[in-house]
């Protein structure tokens, strides 16, 4: 038993050594695995972040270029014009004296003419207003001719455009 006592002292020592270097080995294993479990948090919530900063981005460069769209869009418009001219005709027949207003429109591109003179032979009667007439035809305006239609008073028949009274 002697041999025996003094093999089971000389191994005990060296059991327990085993058993503790197995248990500090599992205790760091789960240390470590905590503590990447954190990292992955961290860096979850990271591209989490640069992820909404990035659509924040995109919204923001989308909602510029769209009004640096709208703003080049509202420069051209700007450059176009129309210019007018009207005069008045006297049509003179036996039994009949009619008067009529003549407009001639022609759009321009900043000072490039891009169309013809386009000409309205405007029938007038008594007492009619002639900027008003004029305004109401033209067809280069941006009103429809039924808004300046329904402001004037005018009416358009199959002779022409007159005054009502």
């Amino acid at each position: 038993m002697d041999s025996m006592d003094a093999m089971i002292w000389m191994f005990l020592p060296m059991f327990t050594a085993v058993g503790s270097a197995l248990l500090a080995f599992y205790i760091m294993q789960a240390k470590l695995e905590v503590a990447i479990a954190k990292e992955r948090e961290a860096l979850i919530e990271a591209k989490a972040i640069l992820n909404s900063h990035e659509q924040q981005t995109e919204a923001k460069m989308k909602a510029v270029e769209e009004t640096t769209r709208r703003r080049s869009m509202d420069d051209f418009l700007a450059d176009f014009r129309v210019e007018e001219r009207h005069y008045m005709r006297e049509n003179k027949s036996l039994f009949l004296n009619r008067k009529s207003m003549v407009l001639q429109e022609r759009l321009y591109f900043r000072t490039l003419p891009l169309s013809n003179w386009v000409e309205h032979e405007l029938t007038l009667e008594e007492g009619g207003d002639i900027q008003s007439l004029a305004r109401a035809c033209s067809i280069f305006s941006t009103k429809g001719f039924g808004e300046q239609a329904a402001l004037s008073g005018i009416s358009q028949s199959s002779t022409g455009v007159k005054f009502l009274e």
